[in-house]
């Protein structure tokens, strides 16, 4: 069968290089995809919010599933287009991703359907958010309600800064992400990534994954878009993934299926560990990036079989097989990220880094420009790497990262550190 992969960065490539693995798959198409990509699928230019485009290219080259990476063209509405067109897709509707493209939605979903997650408040104007704030005292969390880029969250230790960031959300630092304003209680614990794969009744729980939020060593400096992870995570026992799935990811499926929007595509409950259990922190609407890449290394079984499963609503008895082996990813990005940085800087090294046992570059943020590898984003690549511990995943992703050649990238030197403390 033919299959189009909508997306351009590291969560694509990883899921192209698992999707080309598929006996099942004939040709694999990518929009707009970038130079990994490619050696693993055609790349066509397509704007996936040209819903008409997309449609007439996947009936020109007889596309029985499109598989959207990224979440705003899902919640702009791609996967209902398809869907009406008779396009098999697989990813939630509009109405679905709304557990992505509104953390208000999903709060009120969570307070409706009992699951456990902070307290908060819904704002859409400055002065009683500014307020509320005050009242509750620092810590406290202040999100952007719509899709920010992974930037409109702020976890404010003071009053100051909460006032600040509430003042950024309604100044217009986010666009129409920030016409309203999530306030909520800061959790306390440690986090995880949890991944179910849905097909509207039925939800399959994934591995397990560990991100890295901050930019600098020792889990320090700004938020990013993620700076590397591993799968599994060692917090995440058997007890643990039950009472996930059995307190925050089936009455998700269930309330969704209630309100009329059954929810197909991949769940992720972003997650905090507190004294009380799992405790959701946020959904999103896709595979995450980077713990994409960790998961596709360790996933052993067909990746085309569950997603088309997933789409056409036969999940019940489907279970996916994994490595036993850990995977981790560090990601390199360019100097200055999160803030301002340089695109267009030469990359050399890759086919040596892809040389090493168990390692797999997946390109992120890369161009070709005149037949060179250049960056073209904040995360370029994301170097993976498979290891019988976590320590040796380690060792082996940054000996690959060694074998780069981009003296203007950088990357933390410490991915995995807590998961090798639990190792010795």
């Amino acid at each position: 069968m033919n299959v189009l992969l909508i997306g351009s960065g590291g969560r694509e490539h990883a899921l192209a290089w698992a999707l080309r693995k598929s006996p099942r798959l004939d040709r694999l198409f990518a929009a707009p995809g970038n130079p990994g990509i490619g050696e693993c699928a055609s790349l066509v230019e397509l704007d996936p919010y040209d819903f008409p485009a997309v449609i007439g290219f996947c009936r020109k080259n007889a596309v029985r599933l499109v598989v959207v990476g990224p979440e705003a063209p899902l919640v702009a509405g791609l996967v209902d287009a398809l869907e009406k067109a008779g396009i098999k897709a697989f990813g939630p509707t509009q109405q679905a991703a709304q557990l992505e493209g509104s953390k208000g939605y999903t709060k009120d979903l969570c307070t409706e359907a009992g699951i456990p997650t902070a307290a908060y408040r819904r704002f859409t104007e400055a002065a009683p958010a500014r307020a509320y704030a005050s009242e509750m005292g620092a810590p406290i969390v202040v999100k952007a309600d719509g899709i920010a880029a992974g930037k409109g969250v702020v976890v404010a230790e003071t009053l100051d800064e909460a006032h600040a960031a509430i003042d950024a959300c309604f100044d217009g630092a986010f666009g129409a992400a920030g016409a309203e304003v999530v306030i909520e209680e800061c959790l306390v614990g440690e986090e995880a990534s949890f991944f179910a794969i849905c097909d509207g009744k039925t939800a399959i729980p994934l591995a397990t994954a560990q991100d890295h939020k901050r930019v600098g060593d020792g889990d320090t400096g700004p938020n990013t878009g993620g700076m590397g992870a591993y799968s599994p995570a060692p917090i995440m026992t058997q007890a643990l993934i039950d009472r996930t799935m059995a307190e925050i990811i089936n009455p998700t499926v269930a309330a969704m299926a209630a309100r009329g929007a059954p929810f197909k595509g991949v769940l992720y409950a972003g997650l905090m560990i507190t004294r009380k259990g799992p405790e959701l922190i946020e959904y999103n609407v896709r595979f995450g990036d980077p713990e994409c890449q960790v998961l596709m290394m360790r996933l052993a079984s067909d990746l085309l079989e569950i997603l088309l499963a997933a789409a056409e609503g036969r999940l019940e008895g489907i279970a996916p097989e994994w490595r036993e082996e850990p995977a981790l990813t560090v990601v390199m990005a360019a100097k200055g990220y999160p803030g301002n940085y340089e695109k267009g800087t030469p990359i050399g090294g890759i086919e040596a880094a892809d040389a090493f046992i168990g390692t797999k570059v997946f390109h992120a943020g890369t161009a070709l420009k005149d037949g060179v590898l250049v960056a073209n984003g904040g995360r370029v690549l994301n170097v993976t790497a498979l290891g019988a511990t976590v320590a040796e995943a380690q060792k082996r992703a940054y000996q690959a990262v060694a074998a780069i050649d981009w003296p203007d990238g950088f990357c933390r030197s410490d991915i995995g550190w807590r998961a090798i403390t639990r190792e010795v």
